[in-house]
């Protein structure tokens, strides 16, 4: 077989797997969406769950995912961002730094489970920190800092270095070129990176179990003091998210309607992993227009 007819196997070959695992793909979010969205109302989404009578909903759950998504967020962040400008602007390129190069891409593949067990002997044992959000948005963080810390400094070494030679020959020091040049340009795609983190660990369960609990906490929407046992803003309290709740309907539900709540859980579940993918993509194409001159 000739060069030639050889290269137009393998490109079929691959076109016919892609397609297959498109399929595939679209068929389970249409089963999935499918199933589930015809149960999603107002209600469902505004109301409690029941843990023994039928029409609850998923008002703290919902909440709940959110809110240790943001504080998620709100420690990785940083850290990730510190950690991707140490390597990519300070760090000597040697068989340490690519050492550490190589751990940060096998703590973003530990699994979940993994994290979540380490996470509750750490915080909820042995810093005493019991079930709750803090806990959990620890054990998140070890779970996201890695794929942070690797898409931001992947965000910075797009930049063209002729930027940064600029910076200093104006006389700027490192580390205020790095911060008004650089990190200025990757906007756009630190952004990206952040919101397709997130769209990861929103729909994370396993580390969850362990660290923020199993049970949804009795709240009060109404009352700000974050230091309240009952307060919403109380990160100290236990929290069930969406992804436990669904885990928790489907291995012990008690109410009648526990698979069409699981259903709907999981449709809103899915719907919102693809809203933070796709608004990362649109957000970062409108940023890098905007910051080019773009219309």
């Amino acid at each position: 077989m000739d060069a030639h007819r050889m290269n137009r196997l393998v490109l079929t070959l691959i076109k016919t797997v892609t397609y297959i695992v498109v399929a595939a793909l679209v068929l389970l979010l249409v089963y999935i969406i499918g199933k589930g969205l015809p149960h999603l109302s107002w209600h469902f989404l505004g109301s409690e769950s029941q843990a023994f009578l039928a029409g609850g909903g998923i008002r703290n759950q919902l909440f709940d995912s959110f809110y240790i998504l943001l504080l998620t967020l709100v420690i990785s962040t940083p850290l990730a961002l510190l950690a991707a400008i140490f390597l990519a602007f300070y760090a000597p390129q040697n068989s340490l730094t690519d050492l550490v190069r190589t751990t940060i891409e096998v703590l973003s593949s530990l699994p979940s489970i993994v994290v979540g067990l380490f996470a509750y002997l750490l915080f909820v044992v042995n810093f005493q920190m019991g079930f709750s959000l803090l806990a959990g948005a620890l054990a998140l963080t070890i779970f996201n800092l890695p794929i942070l810390t690797r898409n931001f400094e992947d965000a910075l070494a797009e930049i063209d270095e002729t930027q940064m030679q600029g910076g200093l020959a104006l006389g700027f020091s490192k580390w205020k070129a790095i911060t008004q040049i650089i990190l200025p340009a990757a906007l756009p795609s630190l952004i990206t990176g952040m919101i397709l983190g997130a769209g990861r660990i929103f729909g994370e369960a396993a580390a969850l179990i362990f660290t923020a609990g199993q049970s949804p906490a009795q709240v009060d929407f109404n009352n700000w003091n974050p230091f309240s046992s009952t307060s919403f803003l109380n990160i100290m309290r236990p929290a069930e998210t969406l992804a436990v709740h669904i885990w928790k309907l489907n291995s012990e539900g008690l109410v009648q309607d526990a698979a069409l709540v699981s259903a709907a859980s999981a449709t809103v579940l899915v719907l919102m992993v693809i809203i933070f993918n796709a608004g990362a993509r649109i957000l970062g194409s409108y940023l890098q227009k905007k910051m080019m001159g773009g219309k």
